[in-house]
């Protein structure tokens, strides 16, 4: 019910947002051979439609009135603005008092600079009708630049192209996000399975080097929610203070999710595997390898290198979306919801707060501007201009003369890959658990790609910012409800009690210095024993416990290589002559 009484609100902030279009103020000097410039401007189309194509928009003098604001008739000059653009400051009267003067005095436009955001020049129906020129809000510091850059002699020509309704960059950012919610499921459902299989063959101290995995409780989201509105809250009343220790934190994190990443690629390097002498130091008295070293330095510098320069709109996304990746993968692995019911919990709590700060909250704030849309895309009036990293970005590809007005990347919050991924991985761990042939994970994967896909579709019609979860979360959810009761596991699902399922204990024992041998039983007869082998093989159980070490190297050469010798030796059970005898492991 609540989510249906966000419906009317929805309708009217949508109603509001469509009538306000940007356009283009094309800028030429009067003097021969000069240079043009494009300038980003908003205007309402109800006043007066602007042409799509520059070669059909009048190129007509700008006639520089920022002196006055054009509230009276003592503000118009001395024969008036008759095929001239006007260009006065906003304030003091209406938009309606201020073109109504204008077009009476023979002004084939007006433009409007504003010192504060730009907002759309609206009116009432009756002021649309008496109106047939066009009206735009230019801001303070093109203004300023307009003059610096071409003197006061210029033409200036209205336009608004026509734009794709979506641009290309949404297909890198599709690709990215599925792509990392199916990488990071898939990894994360993998490894818990794994690690619970091989609890049994690893003592305290190994089980300790392993990356701790965090389940999440009820208790855990809700403290969750309440500080990510108070975080949001906060970034939206001190944006300027607070941006930088998300900067700060974004770095540390991602260079740790992405040293993550990278360990099991690097530790199947055949170089590198000598380890720092004996000291005393922090973390490296525990002999870490020189390769996992060196990944670490790399890690550290690629976070720095973006850190100084984040703000190169040229390259630095790469990075960012990189190094975002990296994180939201790191994240899915360490992260575990055991159940489907804390996943609904979740996934209906975080759907809540995104309608929320999304839709209901330019109705609450002064400036009427959403408090999730401004901090994402960074407060227009920063003094800074610092934007928070924690989205994925593309920049515009279809190179439209509008990608100048504040719009030239497309963001996706890491939120709306993070929260749908840790169903994803919920799904996968039940998957293995079940032998489902991963029905769970592939279907709640596709979900994910549809309702991105129609997060989409709303952008392109709506033409403003999108809460992603409100397609994201009835997709996924609604998905993964459906196949479970297809499957009539719901109940199993609900409760994620197929994975109180243990696994045989292993026929494995530990040896005093943490190797494992095989176990003999020479009292028994070779017909146990050859039913042990085929219920576990210990050689694969070593050469998977070996695998499975943690990149951090925290055991000695010496203790390391006499496990893999201890692997290596055959098992001698006793054996019957007048028995067949048992396979050699």
């Amino acid at each position: 019910m609540r989510v249906l009484g966000l419906v009317p609100c929805f309708l009217v902030l949508v109603a509001k947002q469509v009538s306000c279009e940007y356009g283009m103020l094309h800028v030429i000097s009067e003097k021969v051979n000069s240079n043009a410039k494009d300038y980003c401007i908003l205007f309402n189309s109800q006043w007066a439609h602007l042409p799509h194509d520059l070669a059909k928009a009048s190129l007509l003098q700008l006639q520089d009135q920022t002196p006055s604001v054009l509230c009276s008739p003592s503000d118009v000059p001395y024969g008036g603005f008759v095929n001239r653009i006007p260009m006065v400051m906003r304030g003091n009267c209406t938009f309606y008092h201020k073109v109504r003067l204008a077009q009476t005095n023979g002004a084939r436009g007006l433009v409007i600079v504003s010192k504060e955001n730009l907002v759309p020049p609206a009116g009432n129906n009756t002021q649309y009708e008496e109106i047939d020129i066009p009206v735009a809000l230019l801001s303070y510091s093109d203004m300023l630049d307009i003059g610096e850059t071409f003197g006061k002699s210029v033409k200036v020509a209205m336009y608004a192209s026509n734009e794709p309704v979506l641009d290309y960059n949404m297909v890198i950012i599709f690709v990215m996000a599925v792509g990392t919610v199916a990488i990071g499921g898939y990894w994360a459902g993998s490894r818990d399975v794994k690690k619970r299989y091989m609890k049994h063959k690893r003592d305290d101290g190994a089980e300790k080097l392993d990356d701790e995995t965090l389940d999440v409780t009820p208790i855990m989201i809700c403290v969750f929610v309440v500080m990510c509105c108070s975080m949001l809250v906060l970034l939206y009343f001190f944006y300027d203070q607070l941006v930088y220790v998300i900067i700060a934190i974004f770095c540390l994190a991602a260079s740790i999710g992405l040293y993550s990443c990278l360990c099991p690629f690097v530790r199947r390097l055949p170089f590198g595997k000598c380890r720092v002498p004996d000291n005393n130091l922090p973390y490296f008295h525990k002999r870490p390898q020189v390769r996992m070293l060196l990944l670490a330095v790399f890690c550290i510098s690629v976070s720095v290198v973006w850190g100084v320069f984040r703000n190169e709109d040229q390259w630095a996304w790469i990075l960012q979306d990189i190094l975002g990746i990296a994180f939201c993968l790191y994240m899915l692995k360490t992260i575990r919801l055991p159940t489907f019911k804390a996943c609904t919990l979740l996934l209906v709590v975080l759907f809540i707060y995104d309608v929320f700060f999304v839709f209901i909250t330019p109705f609450i704030t002064k400036s009427g501007e959403s408090i999730m849309v401004e901090v994402a895309a960074g407060p227009s009036g920063s003094s800074t201009q610092e934007k928070l990293p924690m989205v994925l970005k593309v920049p515009r590809l279809n190179f439209s003369p509008l990608a100048l007005c504040d719009r030239p990347f497309s963001l996706l919050g890491f939120g709306d890959v993070l929260v749908p991924g840790l169903l994803v991985a919920y799904c996968h761990r039940f998957d293995i658990q079940m032998q489902s042939s991963r029905i769970y994970f592939v279907a709640c994967t596709i979900a994910y790609g549809i309702g991105l896909l129609v997060t989409f579709v709303a952008l392109a019609l709506m033409q403003m910012g999108q809460p992603a979860l409100l397609y994201l979360v009835p997709c996924t959810l609604i998905t993964s409800f459906v196949v479970a009761l297809c499957r009539k596991e719901f109940t199993m699902f609900w409760t994620g009690s197929g994975f109180v399922k243990e696994l045989p204990p292993s026929p494995l024992v530990m040896a005093p210095v943490g190797c494992l041998e095989p176990l003999k039983d020479s009292d028994g007869p070779s017909s146990q024993l050859e039913g042990e082998d085929q219920l576990t093989n210990p050689r694969l159980h070593v050469e998977e416990l070996i695998d499975s070490t943690p990149c951090p190297e925290d055991q000695s050469g010496s203790i390391e290589e006499d496990c893999r010798r201890h692997s290596e030796e055959p098992a001698k059970p006793d054996v019957d002559e007048n028995e067949a005898p048992s396979e050699k492991i």
